[in-house]
């Protein structure tokens, strides 16, 4: 199975220390070693950013040159989805490395996905065709096609939240159908089996990667106003309160946070999010 990371900000944000733990998982302390990539939406202001930085390649993360460079050159972003690729639909191409990226509504839109789809043959008959072999584009396709004909015009991201979860179970029942996608403006992440996230805000702590052993104080990193979630398939760090999310959960962070869908879906509602754990440390220690 492959591995997913994605990144949700507040405001601008490098995602240098995760990717650095995480391409570790693309051929040195993971067997992930069948191509990488990674999507930025890049933006240097408090508004996240429509345009895309995207960088893929058929050889393992962790001997990738541009991995490498991307250690060394953050780019700031609101939205980023990354993934390395273990191989078992499609061959080792770079067009079948993700994430693949579509335009929908005069945005660009990013899709990485973990898992094996079985018997899955949908009809396509849009402009949304796969490049590649493999069920993940097949299947990102088909979302951007259902997710153009449920509406007229441009949805709020709580509108979109909604028919995703109308559309998501299509796919989910051909088999593990664990995703991150990103129209530049929220970050959804679906759970079949493993998917984690952490929420990162003042004040902030030091952590130790799981992959390599470094530490670093976040606090040095990111100013009071900076806050993050982050979301991959297993924890990156030792230290921090990961949650785990549930089959068949279909989460979206915006602004660094967890949101709610207030529409009256058909599936059951997935489970409240987990506190945000500072805020809870903040108002607690006002109060001693």
């Amino acid at each position: 199975m492959c591995q997913l990371l994605g990144m949700n900000s507040h405001l601008p944000a490098s995602l240098t220390l995760s990717f650095t733990g995480f391409s570790q998982r693309g051929g040195c302390t993971d067997h992930h070693g069948d191509g990488w990539g990674i999507a930025f939406f890049e933006s240097d202001s408090a508004t996240p950013g429509k345009g895309v930085r995207h960088f893929v390649d058929k050889t393992s993360a962790c001997n990738s040159p541009i991995a490498q460079m991307l250690k060394s050159y953050p780019v700031k972003s609101h939205n980023v989805v990354a993934h390395v690729r273990k191989a078992t639909v499609g061959s080792v191409t770079l067009e079948n490395c993700h994430p693949f990226v579509r335009e929908l509504w005069g945005r660009y839109w990013v899709f990485a996905h973990n898992g094996d789809l079985k018997n899955y043959a949908p009809h396509l008959h849009g402009s949304f065709r796969p490049v590649g072999n493999t069920d993940s584009e097949l299947a990102f396709c088909w979302l951007l096609q259902e997710l153009a004909k449920s509406h007229a015009g441009v949805p709020t991201v709580e509108e979109l939240t909604c028919t995703l979860r109308e559309l998501v179970p299509q796919i989910a029942k051909h088999g593990t159908f664990n995703f991150l996608l990103s129209n530049g403006q929220a970050l959804w992440a679906h759970a079949t089996t493993k998917l984690h996230y952490v929420l990162r805000a003042h004040p902030f702590r030091q952590v130790h990667l799981k992959d390599e052993d470094v530490s670093v104080d976040l606090a040095e990193l990111n100013s009071p106003e900076d806050r993050l979630a982050i979301v991959v398939t297993e924890p990156l760090t030792t230290d921090e309160e990961w949650v785990a999310m549930t089959p068949g959960q279909l989460q979206v962070f915006v602004d660094g946070v967890p949101a709610s869908c207030s529409c009256h879906c058909k599936l059951v509602a997935a489970p409240a999010a987990a506190p945000d754990l500072a805020a809870v440390a903040q108002d607690l220690a006002a109060k001693v």
